[in-house]
């Protein structure tokens, strides 16, 4: 649910100029489109609870009605590219080799990003087994990105990672998302179209993208019920 600047200031019972200078000085998440500032509701409420600053129970209430809606894996794929031959001699140079080919804005640091990243590691690894991974920022809002997407990156020499099976890492799938809800439900789509064996077996023989993308696919039209209810 996206909201304008008076919209905001609405359901925080100020006005817009007060929002604009807790855009500028005190972090409230935004986003610009087609030179508009928009907010998401569920960003603004989680900003206004952890600020301490009331705000109408009427915007969650309304959040909640109107879920965050994510395209399939397969779209968000086809957004981020499917990268092959990526190189890195372990995971923080690996790490860096992906954020280098993330379709990210210009003014995004991508030097931060990696950081970001590797930090994330540090804390848990996202070696999820059977030579994958899934590299994400826990907190989405850092990014600021318009839309969503996963980038494809498989490696010219496995890495370790530190993933819970003890295996190597050869594909990584990068989560790039504009808010909290919508990041988790691309992580659960990834999460239940990695449970296909073919899908598993092209990733780890470096298939073209073509036919990952056709696997995804196909995992999908199994997987669509559950996630169409969900949404």
């Amino acid at each position: 649910m996206q909201l304008t600047v008076r919209e905001a200031a609405s359901y925080l019972r100020v006005d817009e100029a007060t929002v604009r200078r807790w855009i500028l000085r005190r972090g409230l998440p935004v986003h610009r489109v087609n030179e508009r500032l928009h907010l998401n509701a569920i960003e603004l409420w989680e900003w206004a609870t952890e600020n301490g600053i009331a705000v109408s129970r009427t915007l969650l209430e309304q959040a909640q009605r109107q879920p965050e809606q994510v395209p399939p894996l397969s779209e968000l794929l086809s957004a981020g590219g499917i990268h092959h031959d990526v190189s890195g001699r372990d995971k923080a140079s690996v790490l860096r080799e992906i954020v280098q080919r993330l379709p990210l804005p210009a003014e995004v640091d991508r030097e931060f990003l990696a950081t970001t990243l590797e930090a994330r590691e540090a804390m848990g690894s996202t070696g999820i087994g059977d030579g994958i991974a899934i590299p994400h920022v826990r907190n989405p809002i850092l990014l600021h990105v318009t839309a969503p997407f996963v980038t494809l990156c498989l490696l010219r020499d496995a890495v370790e990672f530190d993933a819970v099976d003890g295996r190597p890492v050869h594909a990584l799938f990068t989560v790039v998302s504009a808010n909290v809800p919508g990041h988790l439900r691309i992580l659960g789509q990834l999460g239940f179209v990695l449970h296909d064996e073919e899908l598993r077996r092209l990733l780890n023989h470096r298939s073209p993208g073509s036919e990952i993308l056709s696997r995804v696919r196909a995992a999908e039209g199994r997987a669509s019920g559950v996630f169409r209810s969900s949404q």
